[in-house]
């Protein structure tokens, strides 16, 4: 099991989606930084479901609790522990399931892999609850950006088959995503995204969708090819959320289908400084960053819970059989996913950047002066 990422910015998270809460130990957070609280919060508050119809029915608190590593709104340079509690949890619906696996869920695979003793209720630590966890270490992370003027910015960009429509702006995600349920940036294409979600959810069925992250402000020269260029490690990052099933970078998938002439970014002179004529490169060549944004988009399967009757199995009768799922679920996980993109996108470039000695790990040694 590997409830860690990270080199130099190391994330260790722990909980279930039913246990008693979902944390995280953060490790390598220079003394001094100052920890704005009330910021980690708001993120944590964006990843709930706030009371709409379109996602689930599991209301959490989800107040952030900090038990260590942050004195007087300043890290201390030892391990950051921050948790939150499950409070709303009804596990009653999970009993009837435990020997027959939901389709498209990891039950048959965990129980494989755990010898049966893996915790079933709401999935466990497969639960897309404990990106909870990213989330909180994510807000300490794009504090560490902030001061060196990097920002995230993520956006819904397709719900089932409605797709953003017009071209976005970095002002469009700062002013619209957190402003909608669907948290497109796109406001013309937003009522259709949502009834996407609505029809799936009165077929008792799901739909998936596409989310786009732009890095903006990123130095030269992040990367660690061969095996940790800066796809690889943010592919790493991004397969770690519940239902990513691929990414691409730049032009992705379509530039397979260009000429090279047509692909290639041209590098231009402007002010005394290298640029690029655009961007299909996502902002990095050879695994390393080439000072454009980082730009790549994450596609999310439909989510697995779904209420109409599938085919299954029964493990202890090894019988086939069929399952109408319960609990509470989301009919669409994509909008809660975009703050968790944006702590994960985070969390990975402050790594990078410590590897790469942009950071130190030294901070400003504690010094009560840099007050």
């Amino acid at each position: 099991m590997t409830f860690t990422l990270g080199i130099e910015f190391k994330l260790h998270v722990f909980g279930e989606s039913h246990g008693e809460c979902i944390g995280v130990v953060i490790e390598g957070c220079p003394p001094g930084l100052l920890v704005d609280i009330n910021q980690i919060q708001q993120d944590l508050d964006k990843r709930k479901p706030g009371g709409s119809p379109l996602v689930s029915a599991r209301s959490e608190r989800d107040k952030l609790r900090i038990l260590s590593g942050i004195f007087e709104e300043r890290a201390t340079g030892g391990p950051i522990t921050l948790s939150i509690e499950n409070l709303d949890v009804d596990s009653s619906s999970y009993a009837k399931t435990r020997y027959i696996p939901r389709p498209g869920h990891a039950d048959f695979t965990a129980a494989i892999k755990y010898k049966e003793f893996n915790d079933h209720r709401g999935s466990g630590f497969f639960s897309g609850r404990m990106t909870a966890a990213f989330v909180m270490a994510g807000g300490v992370a794009k504090q560490l950006l902030n001061n060196h003027g990097i920002k995230v910015f993520v956006h819904v960009i397709q719900i089932g088959t409605t797709k953003t429509k017009k071209k976005i702006t970095v002002h469009d995600i700062e002013e619209n995503v957190y402003e909608n349920v669907v948290r497109s940036a796109d406001i013309g294409t937003i009522s259709s995204m949502e009834s996407e979600i609505v029809k799936a959810k009165e077929d008792g069925d799901s739909v998936g969708g596409i989310v786009e992250c732009r890095i903006t402000g990123i130095p030269v020269g992040l990367g660690e090819p061969i095996f940790d260029s800066v796809e690889s490690v943010l592919s790493h990052s991004m397969f770690s959320i519940p239902g990513v099933k691929g990414i691409e970078f730049g032009s992705g998938f379509a530039g397979s289908r260009r000429r090279g002439s047509e692909n290639n970014d041209s590098p231009i002179i402007v002010d005394g400084k290298i640029e690029w004529s655009k961007n299909d490169a996502g902002g990095i060549l050879g695994g390393i960053t080439n000072g454009a944004p980082v730009i790549f988009r994450i596609a999310f399967k439909p989510t697995a819970t779904i209420s109409k009757k599938q085919s299954t199995v029964d493990l202890r009768k090894m019988q086939e059989t069929t399952i109408e799922a319960k609990g509470r679920h989301d009919p669409c996980i994509v909008p809660r996913a975009v703050p968790v993109v944006e702590a994960l996108a985070a969390i990975t470039i402050v790594d990078l950047l410590m590897r790469n000695t942009f950071i130190s790990h030294k901070g400003n040694g504690g010094s009560r002066s840099a007050r």
